[in-house]
């Protein structure tokens, strides 16, 4: 494992703990100089729909991005997508000769389509922004561009390595995702440590773990004939009950820490149809017949790999024990990996703890990894050690009530190009 040393004390340029060396301070002030520019692009990205079945509007953010990049010195380029049905990502790199390599992540995307009613960004209060995709994630995106912008007038950019990626589909994701997020593993194996710019939990808080996010379906399979044989030898217990057992058992022995395993969908009855991609089934039958068919889908997540594999497994064993006359079939389906708490994760934590306390916010925690969603960064979890939850205060998130924090994205912000800066200049030994 890399060893990364956190007395921040023994690098060049800094002083003692609660206090900023004159470059950082440089730093402070230049975030602070271009922040109305920097919400006045945010709401110029908030009024683009950029929904994840857009892909030519995600296309056209990521052009945006793609001059501003170039502006600073890196490449940049875009990378289509079409093979998996989506919009494609934003890839921007600049290399440098000394400190870690970074991998900054973010999102074009939003939940929000091209027919949604939620369209525009609106100030609702001197202190909030609402827009669709404001917190989760655009403000994320603009405070990587302005964090950067911050550290290039300071002059300290330029023997800086960083790869900067913002995905066209984390909200939906194209599959397979060995496609869709080729490109981003493919960066994080040549960086050090990943940064993700997700909405943030409060200054106190960083998100060291994340658990996965998957999801399962169950085809059942019963007798159907005339409800008076119900349970005898010939007829079984039908598609329903099976479903019910499934469901039960799973509820009765699979409860444990970190581990959540939601049956969304259930579909059962005579003729049965049901589509997993699209989430939409429909079913007919009576009163008097044994359902022959019956379907259950839902998600699972987990917080280790190890966790992971024993409970599907579990799972896997309990399905496999039907009732009579019954069969079912179980399919998982792997979707984002966990990322795992790490030594590592709560080193780079370390750095960013410092930051705080040394501009007088106070130190920062990880985050209960039960309390938040799956997000890029956990598919280059195996790869780096990192952190997320780095970006804008906001509530709301995934509904037409989606607002940002005004008053502290400035600062925010601040801090962001603080810990990019410091972990350009630590060593690895």
């Amino acid at each position: 494992m890399k060893k990364y040393l956190l007395i921040l004390l023994l690098l060049p340029g800094f002083v003692s703990a609660q206090s900023l060396s004159e470059i950082e301070n440089e730093i402070i002030r230049n975030v602070d100089a271009n922040h109305d520019e920097a919400v006045e692009f945010l709401i110029d990205n908030v009024n683009l729909n950029t929904g994840s079945m857009n892909p030519e509007g995600v296309k056209e953010l990521a052009f945006r991005y793609i001059q501003a990049y170039q502006e600073l010195g890196f490449e940049a380029e875009w990378i289509d997508q079409s093979e998996v049905n989506r919009g494609g990502h934003f890839i921007a790199g600049k290399k440098g000769t000394s400190g870690q390599r970074l991998l900054l992540i973010g999102h074009l995307d939003t939940v929000f389509e091209k027919d949604s009613p939620f369209k525009k960004a609106e100030f609702k209060t001197d202190t909030t922004i609402a827009g669709p995709g404001i917190s989760d994630m655009k403000s994320g995106n603009v405070m990587i561009l302005f964090a950067l912008r911050a550290l290039d007038a300071a002059g300290v950019l330029d023997d800086a390595t960083i790869t900067v990626v913002l995905t066209g589909d984390e909200e939906k994701p194209g599959k397979p995702t060995s496609i869709s997020r080729y490109h981003l593993i493919e960066a994080a194996k040549k960086s050090d440590i990943a940064l993700g710019f997700e909405t943030a939990s409060g200054w106190d808080y960083g998100t060291v773990a994340r658990r996965s996010s998957n999801t399962w379906t169950i085809e059942i399979e019963g007798v159907q004939a005339h409800s008076s044989g119900v349970f005898s030898e010939r007829v079984g217990a039908g598609s329903v009950y099976e479903a019910a057992r499934i469901l039960n058992r799973f509820y009765e022995e699979l409860q444990e820490e970190y581990l959540t395993y939601n049956a969304s969908m259930i579909v059962g009855g005579n003729e049965v149809e049901f589509d997993a991609e699209l989430l939409n089934g429909s079913m007919s039958g009576k009163s008097n017949i044994v359902p022959k068919k019956t379907f259950i889908h839902g998600d699972l997540r987990y917080l280790t790999e190890k966790q992971g594999e024993r409970v599907v497994a579990k799972m896997e064993e309990i399905v496999a024990e039907s009732l009579p006359q019954t069969s079912s079939t179980f399919t998982f389906n792997r979707g984002y990996p966990p990322m795992s708490p790490t030594d590592g994760n709560m080193a780079v934590l370390g750095v960013l703890s410092d930051v705080s306390e040394d501009m007088g916010i106070g130190p920062v925690e990880a985050y209960d990894p039960g309390r938040r969603g799956a997000a890029d960064i956990s598919f280059v979890a195996n790869y780096v050690d990192g952190v997320d939850g780095l970006g804008a205060f906001g509530s709301g998130g995934h509904s037409p009530r989606e607002l940002m924090h005004l008053p502290s994205y400035k600062k925010l912000t601040q801090r962001a190009a603080l810990l990019i800066y410091r972990l350009t200049k630590l060593d690895e030994y």
